[in-house]
Order: C-alpha cells, then structure tokens, then sequence
C-alpha cells in the first residue's frame, strides 16, 4: 500500500520535493500538494495583465548546485536561436546547439544579460559597489576621500557582529555603510540595522565586501586562467524563462501531475492534527468550509509561525508557541507601469531595444523616497512585454507590514503614490504612464530579528516530529533563492525516500558563506 505524503504550498520547494518523490518512487508514495491560492509559484509566479507580464521580486535562474542547474534544463531547454531583442540589436550569445527558437516556441530558457546598479543622488553606481572612477566621481572627492579612510580604519579595527550594521561596517567602513546600506536596510526591513541580526548579512552578502571587490577587479584585469576555484567574481549571464518564472513553475506542476501528483488548488490549512506525536491530518478551508486531508508524511512551506499555531494534539511548550508566533515578516507591494519611455540616459555600451537603461534592477538607495527598487521587465525578457520596441513596463517594489498605512492604500492611491515617487527622481514625467497594476504579498520576506534570536530552539522542537519536513523559504524562516528552496525540497525528497532520519541536511541549505550570485572561475 503506498504512503501518502502531503505537501503544503506550490511553491517551488513543494513542486520541486513532489516532482522528486514521484519520479523516483511514484510505486511507493501517493503526493498531493495543498496550495492555498488559485496560482503556482508562490513569490516566483508570474502576473500577467493587459497582455503584459510580471514577476514578483525578480528571479536569476542562476545556482551554484548543478542539480538545480540541470533541474532547470530539463524542465526549460536553453534557447538556441536569437530572441526577438537580440536579433534586432545583433547581440551575439554562445546559444545552445539544437536548442529550441523562442520566436517560434515557448518553452524555452532564455540566457540574459546580468545589470543591476545602485540610484543614489540621482545617479547610477555598480552593484555591488566597485572600484571604478566613474564611482569616485559620481562621489565627488569630499565623499571618496572619507569612504576610504573611513574602511582603512576597519582594517585595523574590526567591531563585534552582533547586529548587521556592524556585519556592513566590517566590511565597507561607516561612510559607506551610511551612503549604501543604512536607509536602505531600514526602508526594506522598517527596522534599523542595528536591530537587525548579522544572520541577514551572512545569508544575503556572502563574501561582498572592498577587499573582494577590489580582488574581483584585480583578477579580471590580470586573471590567471589556470587557476581553479582560486578566484571568484559575479555572475554575467543567468537563465530566463520566456514568460517569467511563473512559467517554468506551472510546467513543473503538469509533469507532476502526469506523474500521478495531485495539486489542490484553494486548499488553506488550517489546523495540523497530531496523534501519538505524528501528524495524522490537516484540516483546510475550502470554499467557507473545512476539509480534512489525511497522509502518512507532511512537508510545509507554510510560515512557521502559521505552523505552530495550527498544531492540535500535540502539547507545545508556551515558549515555542511565544518564538513561533513572534517570527517576523515583511509583505510586499509591487506596482507594474507601463511608460513611452524612461528619462533615464543609457550611458554604458550595452545595446537596448529603444536605448533604454540595460537594468534588469535599479535598487532605489534616494532616501526620500520609500521604493526600494525598480524592475526593467523589458530586460529580463522581451516577451514580458506586449509592445517591447516601443513601450517600457517596469515594476516598482515596495516593502511594508500588512495593514499599514501603505498596504490599506487603495490601488489607485497607491500607485498615484508610487509615480510621483518616480516623478521626484525624474525617472519618468507624468503624462508618460498609460497603464498600471498593483500586487500585494504578504509575507514574502522572512526578517531577522525579534524572536529570530531563538529560532534554534523552535527548529530543535519541530524536528522531533518524526513525519514532518519544514521546506522552502517561509517553511524554514530563511532568506532562500529559489535555488536553495529547490534543494531543501529535493533534500526532503531523498529524506522520505531513505527513510533517513536526521533532517540536518534539509537545514543546511544555503548555509555555506559565499554570496548566492558568485560562480567559481575554472
């Protein structure tokens, strides 16, 4: 008789553990995925509108994991003809030999060109910061002269990282941390980094800092090629969907329903029962009523703290309840516009459809404004856009806590809010926008602070639950790439099929101290 497992949340961790069970023991395991919302992808789905499309938060296809690499490959073949963008503009790319047309089919991974900048003082710089003059003038001497005494100071002293204002600090001195990092910080997270813990930093800046950018710079003018895994440097090239993640996400949800998978879309758990200390069922509301879902083995990308205060059965200690339930979150607000054009001049030699800035990202550093950042979909790719060689569709981001002044904006009050934003930086005029579209996410960055600090002693009481894996970037209360919330997914795949007890390696993910968008030079 086969095990059921049941797995909460489409996401790609949920998709991604389904998709391994079934292909490797679809004889020996039933699979339904319980999805809360009518969509697939969680944050990584795509929005379409008006002919247009958007993603929510940006995703690189990009991982240091070949398993996911390949993962990727075999879902979404790499494209081996020009895009509609490239062919026009004569950009050449080392394309797939065989690989599919994406002017004439849709299943194809894209292979894009990495830009992201930094927009402080009305002006653009490297991200991460480089050591290029264009930086010091942008600058002026007065700024560039203290950034550096300001990090030479950090050489010699090194502040105890308890917070992530001292993580920056260490690693580009307080100048810079004031100009990049501090108002940044505080506008995406609503708290100051001094409130923040390093873990944040350890997660997201791996390996960043002057020393490596300066290293990186050194090693590209003057690179030894023999050397292996010696050096590393950014990523310039990820993979892309045709028409966004949410398209690769939607094709992995078919395969594993051919595979015999079941995907319940609607389906909001809200009560996780236990008996003997094993979870036995979840009770979800349906349509204004409760259904109750049995299985054998349960995997969550829920919210943790929507996790624990679901459990019935089972006693749960008060102070693992307090830990759970005080997990922070951000929610998010994203704001797709459709515009003639940008104001803003097209300085480098990449060549654009309509010259406009070759930006996949502008992270938005003016501290004036509460936009963190500003998404060009035209360069992440060309069929994001109905009108691609005449009009620019971007999205501007937001973070906020649910039921604040900014998240109870109505959709036109808000979006009337975010073009001026973009007006007081003299990115657009207003008589250039034609359309518009708002989306709210709640709970799409896990943070790192309040009851954070004891997350170690919630982990340990969740794992003592022997049928229960923990998956996913919400799931595990952790800052993950899609990559990484793959590999959680797979890594609970390989557990259920083992039969391997410790969920250690479920947990390891993403722990390693190098930065998520670095690749080994071989």
């Amino acid at each position: 008789m086969k095990k059921k497992v049941i797995i909460i949340g489409a996401g790609p961790a949920g998709l991604t553990m389904a998709y391994e069970i079934l292909k490797n023991g679809k004889d020996k395991y039933e699979v339904v995925i319980l999805e809360e919302t009518s969509e697939i992808g969680g944050i990584s789905k795509t929005v379409r509108y008006n002919g247009n499309r958007m993603d929510i938060g940006g995703h690189r296809f990009f991982s240091k994991d070949e398993r996911v690499m390949n993962f990727w490959k075999d879902l979404m073949p790499i494209q081996g003809k020009d895009s509609i963008d490239d062919k026009i503009l004569n950009r050449k790319k080392q394309l797939a030999e065989d690989g599919p047309d994406p002017e004439k089919e849709d299943n194809v991974m894209l292979l894009r060109h990495r830009v992201s900048r930094i927009y402080y003082l009305k002006k653009f710089f490297d991200y991460p910061i480089s050591m290029k003059p264009e930086t010091f003038k942008n600058m002026g001497f007065g700024r560039t002269m203290k950034a550096g005494f300001s990090y030479l100071k950090t050489i010699f002293v090194k502040r105890e990282e308890k917070s992530l204002e001292d993580f920056y600090i260490n690693r580009f001195g307080k100048v810079l941390y004031s100009m990049f990092f501090e108002k940044y910080t505080e506008k995406l997270w609503g708290r100051h980094p001094s409130e923040i813990s390093a873990d944040w930093g350890a997660q997201r800046v791996k390996g960043i800092s002057i020393s490596a950018v300066i290293k990186d710079m050194f090693h590209k003018l003057f690179g030894n090629k023999n050397k292996s895994n010696t050096e590393t440097s950014l990523i310039e090239e990820f993979w892309y969907p045709k028409y966004g993640p949410g398209q690769l996400w939607e094709t992995l949800a078919k395969k594993v329903e051919e595979l015999g998978g079941t995907l319940k879309k609607g389906y909001k758990v809200k009560h996780i029962n236990f008996k003997d200390e094993k979870i036995v069922s979840v009770d979800c509301e349906v349509n204004g009523k409760i259904e109750t879902v049995e299985g054998d083995i349960f995997a969550s990308s829920m919210p943790m703290n929507d996790l624990v205060a679901g459990f019935e059965g089972i006693d749960v200690p008060q102070n693992i309840r307090d830990i759970a339930k005080g997990l922070p979150f951000r929610d998010f607000i994203t704001v797709g516009l459709l515009v003639d054009k940008l104001n803003l001049e097209n300085k480098t030699d990449i060549k654009t459809l309509g010259n406009i800035v070759p930006d996949c990202w502008i992270y938005v550093q003016e501290p004036q404004v509460k936009m963190c950042r500003i998404q060009i979909f035209n360069n992440w790719s060309p069929y994001l856009v109905k009108d691609v060689q005449h009009k620019v569709w971007i999205g501007l981001e937001y973070t906020c806590s649910e039921g604040d002044k900014y998240w109870n904006m109505s959709d036109k009050e808000f979006i009337d809010f975010a073009i001026d934003e973009l007006v007081s930086m003299n990115i657009i005029n207003k008589d250039q926008v034609e359309d518009a579209h708002r989306e709210k996410i709640k709970k799409a960055y896990p943070a790192y602070f309040d009851t954070y600090k004891d997350i170690d002693k919630l982990i340990e009481f969740i794992n003592k639950i022997d049928n229960l894996y923990c998956i996913g970037r919400n799931g595990q209360h952790r800052y993950n790439n899609m990559d990484h919330s793959m590999v959680t997914g797979m890594e609970a795949a390989n557990n259920v099929i083992t039969g391997k007890k410790t969920k250690e390696n479920i947990w390891n993910v993403n722990t390693d101290k190098e930065y998520h968008e670095v690749k080994k030079d071989k």
